[in-house]
């Protein structure tokens, strides 16, 4: 299974006309344990690739969205990345039915939330629906313009 970049997402700012210098895929599959996995993964190679003040946020952003992945999704997901050494974009695909919505502002839910939080940290994201089926939630962080070491 293979996810490209999808060619009619709409980013706000329009960052990502280039190719990223970076990219990183993994396939994980649909269990708890992918959580800690796809956080770990992302820390290492946001460091590895000059990009590490962007860490926190965007392994936040990740757990949110591979666990709406493996609640919703079910099946194995796509996890990938990019950067050009400022921003990084990420998205996560699924091959579940339906698109995720952003849940109740309720400060006191325990669950409902992820997307608010997604919405919080990412300078922008969205949904797009995956041709063939399945979607791929994605964003991007760090468009202030000043390289994050």
């Amino acid at each position: 299974m293979s996810v490209t970049f999808p060619a009619n997402r709409t980013t706000g700012a329009d960052v990502l006309s280039g190719l990223p210098l970076r990219t990183a895929e993994w396939i994980l599959s649909a269990r708890a344990e992918s959580v800690r996995a796809a956080r770990a993964l992302v820390g290492r190679e946001l460091r590895s690739w000059g990009t590490g003040g962007l860490v926190d946020d965007c392994t936040l952003i990740i757990s949110e969205l591979v666990t709406n992945a493996i609640q919703h999704g079910g099946t194995a997901f796509s996890l990938r990345l990019g950067s050009d050494g400022n921003w990084v974009y990420g998205e996560v695909f699924d091959a579940g039915d339906g698109l995720p919505c952003v849940g109740s502002e309720d400060l006191d839910a325990t669950c409902g939330r992820g997307l608010l939080i997604v919405g919080t940290l990412a300078d922008d994201w969205g949904v797009v629906e995956a041709q063939g089926g399945g979607k791929i939630v994605w964003f991007v962080a760090g468009l202030g313009g000043e390289p994050v070491s």
